[in-house]
Protein backbone atom coordinates (compact mmCIF):
# COMPACT_ATOMS: atom_id res chain seq x y z
CA UNK A 1 0.00 0.00 0.00
CA UNK A 2 2.56 2.76 0.84
CA UNK A 3 5.04 1.78 -2.63
CA UNK A 4 1.31 2.40 -4.27
CA UNK A 5 0.80 5.61 -2.43
CA UNK A 6 4.17 7.13 -2.87
CA UNK A 7 4.27 6.18 -6.60
CA UNK A 8 0.67 8.26 -6.59
CA UNK A 9 1.71 11.30 -4.99
CA UNK A 10 5.06 11.36 -6.85
CA UNK A 11 3.40 11.27 -9.87
CA UNK A 12 1.21 13.55 -9.04
CA UNK A 13 3.95 16.34 -8.03
CA UNK A 14 5.93 15.81 -11.25
CA UNK A 15 2.75 16.36 -13.66
CA UNK A 16 1.39 19.34 -11.26
CA UNK A 17 5.09 20.28 -11.35
CA UNK A 18 5.57 20.72 -14.98
CA UNK A 19 2.06 22.06 -15.69
CA UNK A 20 2.56 25.30 -13.52
CA UNK A 21 6.06 25.74 -14.40
CA UNK A 22 4.97 25.55 -18.77
CA UNK A 23 2.42 28.02 -19.65
CA UNK A 24 1.98 26.55 -22.38
CA UNK A 25 0.96 23.10 -20.76
CA UNK A 26 -2.43 21.60 -21.63
CA UNK A 27 -4.92 23.08 -19.89
CA UNK A 28 -2.48 26.18 -18.44
CA UNK A 29 -2.99 28.25 -21.57
CA UNK A 30 -5.24 31.13 -21.24
CA UNK A 31 -3.31 34.08 -22.36
CA UNK A 32 -2.61 33.55 -26.33
CA UNK A 33 -5.23 34.46 -28.46
CA UNK A 34 -4.42 31.80 -31.08
CA UNK A 35 -3.33 28.43 -31.74
CA UNK A 36 -1.88 28.96 -34.57
CA UNK A 37 2.00 28.65 -33.83
CA UNK A 38 1.13 26.61 -30.45
CA UNK A 39 2.27 23.09 -31.44
CA UNK A 40 2.79 22.22 -27.54
CA UNK A 41 -1.00 22.71 -26.79
CA UNK A 42 -1.90 21.45 -30.49
CA UNK A 43 0.01 18.01 -30.55
CA UNK A 44 -0.59 17.44 -27.18
CA UNK A 45 -4.28 17.70 -27.59
CA UNK A 46 -4.14 15.45 -30.91
CA UNK A 47 -1.57 13.31 -29.11
CA UNK A 48 -4.91 12.69 -26.39
CA UNK A 49 -7.28 11.49 -29.05
CA UNK A 50 -8.61 15.06 -30.77
CA UNK A 51 -9.71 15.06 -34.02
CA UNK A 52 -9.89 18.69 -34.23
CA UNK A 53 -8.92 21.61 -31.99
CA UNK A 54 -11.51 23.48 -30.28
CA UNK A 55 -10.53 26.95 -29.33
CA UNK A 56 -11.09 29.63 -26.76
CA UNK A 57 -14.05 32.60 -27.25
CA UNK A 58 -12.48 34.86 -28.95
CA UNK A 59 -9.89 32.35 -30.55
CA UNK A 60 -11.95 31.92 -33.71
CA UNK A 61 -14.78 29.69 -35.37
CA UNK A 62 -15.14 26.14 -34.03
CA UNK A 63 -13.54 23.95 -36.42
CA UNK A 64 -15.60 21.88 -38.41
CA UNK A 65 -15.64 18.11 -37.79
CA UNK A 66 -17.07 19.05 -34.54
CA UNK A 67 -19.16 16.13 -34.69
CA UNK A 68 -16.65 13.24 -34.39
CA UNK A 69 -15.37 14.63 -30.91
CA UNK A 70 -18.60 13.50 -29.31
CA UNK A 71 -19.71 9.85 -27.64
CA UNK A 72 -23.62 10.49 -29.00
CA UNK A 73 -25.43 8.90 -25.67
CA UNK A 74 -28.02 6.85 -24.32
CA UNK A 75 -27.92 5.46 -20.96
CA UNK A 76 -31.31 5.76 -19.52
CA UNK A 77 -32.05 2.40 -17.87
CA UNK A 78 -36.09 2.88 -19.81
CA UNK A 79 -34.73 3.19 -23.19
CA UNK A 80 -35.46 1.05 -26.05
CA UNK A 81 -34.48 -0.70 -28.92
CA UNK A 82 -35.84 1.92 -31.22
CA UNK A 83 -34.50 4.37 -29.29
CA UNK A 84 -31.12 2.77 -29.62
CA UNK A 85 -31.64 2.35 -32.97
CA UNK A 86 -32.46 5.75 -33.71
CA UNK A 87 -29.42 6.60 -31.84
CA UNK A 88 -27.12 4.98 -34.09
CA UNK A 89 -28.85 6.08 -37.36
CA UNK A 90 -28.02 9.88 -35.34
CA UNK A 91 -24.89 8.62 -35.18
CA UNK A 92 -23.90 7.66 -38.47
CA UNK A 93 -25.84 10.82 -40.12
CA UNK A 94 -23.75 13.46 -38.36
CA UNK A 95 -20.35 11.54 -37.94
CA UNK A 96 -20.39 11.28 -34.20
CA UNK A 97 -17.31 9.71 -32.94
CA UNK A 98 -18.95 6.87 -31.43
CA UNK A 99 -22.82 5.62 -29.46
CA UNK A 100 -22.30 4.78 -25.94
CA UNK A 101 -24.99 2.51 -24.39
CA UNK A 102 -25.75 -0.39 -21.68
CA UNK A 103 -23.97 -3.72 -22.51
CA UNK A 104 -27.58 -4.90 -23.56
CA UNK A 105 -27.43 -2.87 -26.24
CA UNK A 106 -23.80 -3.43 -27.93
CA UNK A 107 -24.85 -6.16 -30.55
CA UNK A 108 -27.43 -4.07 -31.49
CA UNK A 109 -25.30 -1.05 -31.69
CA UNK A 110 -22.77 -2.32 -33.45
CA UNK A 111 -24.68 -3.78 -36.31
CA UNK A 112 -25.69 -0.98 -36.74
CA UNK A 113 -22.75 1.05 -37.15
CA UNK A 114 -20.68 -1.62 -38.59
CA UNK A 115 -18.56 -0.08 -41.41
CA UNK A 116 -19.49 3.80 -40.77
CA UNK A 117 -16.53 4.53 -39.09
CA UNK A 118 -18.82 5.28 -35.84
CA UNK A 119 -17.63 3.48 -33.13
CA UNK A 120 -19.56 1.47 -30.24
CA UNK A 121 -19.09 2.09 -26.48
CA UNK A 122 -19.96 0.14 -23.28
CA UNK A 123 -20.03 1.05 -20.14
CA UNK A 124 -18.69 -0.90 -16.99
CA UNK A 125 -19.85 -0.68 -13.64
CA UNK A 126 -22.00 1.98 -14.51
CA UNK A 127 -23.40 3.82 -13.04
CA UNK A 128 -22.08 3.31 -9.35
CA UNK A 129 -18.74 1.75 -9.95
CA UNK A 130 -19.02 0.10 -6.35
CA UNK A 131 -18.92 -3.65 -7.91
CA UNK A 132 -16.18 -6.19 -7.28
CA UNK A 133 -13.00 -5.60 -9.86
CA UNK A 134 -13.85 -9.24 -10.62
CA UNK A 135 -17.43 -8.68 -11.83
CA UNK A 136 -16.33 -5.24 -13.78
CA UNK A 137 -13.57 -7.55 -15.99
CA UNK A 138 -16.06 -9.99 -16.64
CA UNK A 139 -18.36 -7.39 -17.62
CA UNK A 140 -15.33 -5.64 -19.69
CA UNK A 141 -14.73 -9.01 -21.42
CA UNK A 142 -18.35 -9.54 -22.11
CA UNK A 143 -18.85 -5.79 -23.79
CA UNK A 144 -15.39 -7.01 -25.91
CA UNK A 145 -16.78 -10.36 -27.27
CA UNK A 146 -20.45 -8.47 -28.15
CA UNK A 147 -18.22 -5.77 -30.29
CA UNK A 148 -17.28 -2.98 -28.03
CA UNK A 149 -14.77 -0.71 -29.26
CA UNK A 150 -14.32 1.22 -25.99
CA UNK A 151 -15.08 0.86 -22.35
CA UNK A 152 -16.10 3.70 -20.14
CA UNK A 153 -15.76 2.28 -16.50
CA UNK A 154 -16.79 3.96 -13.28
CA UNK A 155 -14.08 3.29 -10.56
CA UNK A 156 -14.10 2.24 -6.94
CA UNK A 157 -15.42 5.88 -5.44
CA UNK A 158 -15.91 4.64 -2.23
CA UNK A 159 -12.37 2.90 -2.40
CA UNK A 160 -10.83 6.28 -3.58
CA UNK A 161 -12.60 8.25 -0.88
CA UNK A 162 -11.31 5.92 1.64
CA UNK A 163 -8.00 5.94 0.72
CA UNK A 164 -8.16 2.58 -0.08
CA UNK A 165 -5.59 3.02 -3.57
CA UNK A 166 -4.40 -0.20 -4.35
CA UNK A 167 -8.27 -1.06 -4.75
CA UNK A 168 -8.57 1.58 -6.63
CA UNK A 169 -5.72 1.16 -9.21
CA UNK A 170 -6.73 -2.93 -8.97
CA UNK A 171 -10.13 -1.78 -10.08
CA UNK A 172 -8.74 0.01 -12.83
CA UNK A 173 -6.32 -2.19 -14.26
CA UNK A 174 -8.60 -4.94 -13.94
CA UNK A 175 -10.63 -3.55 -16.35
CA UNK A 176 -8.03 -2.77 -18.74
CA UNK A 177 -6.29 -5.97 -18.68
CA UNK A 178 -9.74 -7.39 -19.78
CA UNK A 179 -10.61 -4.94 -22.70
CA UNK A 180 -7.30 -5.52 -24.12
CA UNK A 181 -6.72 -3.98 -26.50
CA UNK A 182 -10.04 -1.84 -26.39
CA UNK A 183 -9.09 1.66 -24.63
CA UNK A 184 -10.79 1.93 -21.81
CA UNK A 185 -12.22 5.58 -20.22
CA UNK A 186 -12.01 5.48 -15.90
CA UNK A 187 -15.25 7.92 -15.14
CA UNK A 188 -14.43 9.94 -12.01
CA UNK A 189 -17.95 10.77 -11.18
CA UNK A 190 -16.39 14.57 -10.05
CA UNK A 191 -19.42 15.70 -8.31
CA UNK A 192 -18.22 13.51 -5.16
CA UNK A 193 -14.87 13.92 -4.94
CA UNK A 194 -12.38 16.47 -3.53
CA UNK A 195 -10.15 18.15 -5.96
CA UNK A 196 -7.24 15.94 -3.94
CA UNK A 197 -9.57 13.14 -4.80
CA UNK A 198 -9.51 13.97 -8.26
CA UNK A 199 -6.03 14.07 -9.05
CA UNK A 200 -5.23 10.95 -7.02
CA UNK A 201 -7.79 9.31 -9.16
CA UNK A 202 -6.73 10.64 -12.35
CA UNK A 203 -3.12 9.58 -11.27
CA UNK A 204 -4.23 6.09 -10.27
CA UNK A 205 -6.13 5.58 -13.96
CA UNK A 206 -3.00 6.86 -15.99
CA UNK A 207 -0.93 4.58 -13.90
CA UNK A 208 -3.52 1.41 -14.42
CA UNK A 209 -2.98 1.51 -18.33
CA UNK A 210 -6.52 3.67 -18.89
CA UNK A 211 -6.47 5.82 -22.24
CA UNK A 212 -8.53 8.39 -20.98
CA UNK A 213 -9.91 9.53 -17.66
CA UNK A 214 -13.60 11.19 -17.85
CA UNK A 215 -15.87 13.22 -15.53
CA UNK A 216 -18.89 12.09 -15.08
CA UNK A 217 -22.05 9.32 -15.59
CA UNK A 218 -24.54 12.11 -15.76
CA UNK A 219 -26.61 10.44 -13.04
CA UNK A 220 -24.24 11.57 -10.31
CA UNK A 221 -25.93 14.70 -9.27
CA UNK A 222 -23.69 16.72 -11.34
CA UNK A 223 -21.49 16.99 -14.76
CA UNK A 224 -18.36 18.07 -16.25
CA UNK A 225 -16.80 21.46 -15.17
CA UNK A 226 -14.16 23.92 -17.16
CA UNK A 227 -12.51 23.18 -13.48
CA UNK A 228 -12.56 19.89 -13.50
CA UNK A 229 -11.34 19.31 -16.54
CA UNK A 230 -8.64 21.52 -16.42
CA UNK A 231 -7.22 19.72 -13.30
CA UNK A 232 -7.79 16.46 -15.15
CA UNK A 233 -5.66 17.50 -18.07
CA UNK A 234 -2.62 18.64 -15.57
CA UNK A 235 -2.72 15.74 -14.02
CA UNK A 236 -2.46 13.00 -16.64
CA UNK A 237 -0.61 15.69 -19.26
CA UNK A 238 -0.68 14.90 -22.76
CA UNK A 239 -0.57 11.12 -22.58
CA UNK A 240 -4.05 10.17 -22.07
CA UNK A 241 -7.52 11.82 -23.51
CA UNK A 242 -9.73 13.59 -21.51
CA UNK A 243 -14.10 13.21 -21.72
CA UNK A 244 -16.18 15.77 -21.06
CA UNK A 245 -19.79 14.13 -19.77
CA UNK A 246 -22.81 15.44 -18.47
CA UNK A 247 -24.41 19.05 -18.86
CA UNK A 248 -22.43 19.83 -22.24
CA UNK A 249 -25.45 20.87 -23.83
CA UNK A 250 -24.34 23.69 -26.63
CA UNK A 251 -21.34 24.06 -29.02
CA UNK A 252 -20.34 26.42 -26.66
CA UNK A 253 -20.09 24.57 -24.44
CA UNK A 254 -18.13 21.89 -26.35
CA UNK A 255 -15.67 24.72 -27.19
CA UNK A 256 -15.07 25.38 -23.52
CA UNK A 257 -14.81 21.72 -22.66
CA UNK A 258 -11.88 21.30 -25.35
CA UNK A 259 -10.25 24.62 -24.72
CA UNK A 260 -10.10 23.18 -21.13
CA UNK A 261 -8.13 19.93 -22.30
CA UNK A 262 -11.08 17.49 -23.31
CA UNK A 263 -10.24 15.88 -26.63
CA UNK A 264 -13.80 13.87 -25.85
CA UNK A 265 -17.19 14.80 -25.16
CA UNK A 266 -20.33 12.70 -23.92
CA UNK A 267 -23.46 13.83 -24.61
CA UNK A 268 -27.23 13.28 -25.25
CA UNK A 269 -28.15 16.59 -27.18
CA UNK A 270 -25.28 15.71 -29.66
CA UNK A 271 -27.38 16.23 -32.19
CA UNK A 272 -28.96 20.10 -30.96
CA UNK A 273 -25.26 20.80 -30.36
CA UNK A 274 -24.51 20.41 -34.06
CA UNK A 275 -27.40 21.74 -35.62
CA UNK A 276 -27.83 24.47 -33.53
CA UNK A 277 -30.97 23.13 -32.01
CA UNK A 278 -32.52 23.02 -29.04
CA UNK A 279 -31.58 20.63 -26.51
CA UNK A 280 -34.07 18.56 -24.13
CA UNK A 281 -33.82 19.38 -20.31
CA UNK A 282 -33.20 16.16 -19.31
CA UNK A 283 -29.88 14.42 -20.33
CA UNK A 284 -28.03 10.40 -20.84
Amino acid sequence: MNDLVDRVATEVRRQLAAAASDPCAPGACKACPTFEGCTTSANAMQAGGADRIGGRPGMGDLPTGLAGAIDHTLLKPEATRDQVTALCKEAKRHGFASVCVNPTWIRLARSILDGSGVMTVCVIGFPLGSGTASAKAFEARDAVRAGAQELDMVLNIGALKSGDYRTVEEDIRRVVEAGKPIPVKVILETSKLTDEEKVIGSALSKLAGAAFVKTSTGFGGGGATIEDVTLMRRVVGADLGVKASGGVRTADDVESMMAAGATRIGASASVAIVTGGKAAKSGY
